[in-house]
């Protein structure tokens, strides 16, 4: 595997840091059994938003409408 930068001028431990994301992540992707399902983000599951209460209903709500991560 090559990699190029295209554009700047980043520092050794720059690079070495990106290096190490991109070794990280294609070690993950080969730990994982070919045809196993993929695990899903936690981001996009239903649970994460149903265990927190609703907002209630009053002068602020619309400030509390957010859901938190």
């Amino acid at each position: 595997m090559t990699i190029k930068v295209v554009r700047g001028n980043p520092t050794p431990e720059e690079l070495a840091a990106a290096l190490a994301v991109v070794r990280a992540r294609a070690a993950a992707a080969a730990a994982v059994p070919p045809g196993a399902p993929a695990p899903r983000d936690s981001w996009s599951d239903p649970s994460r938003i149903a265990a927190h209460r609703l907002p209630q209903p009053g002068p602020s709500a619309w400030g509390r409408t957010y859901w938190p991560a």
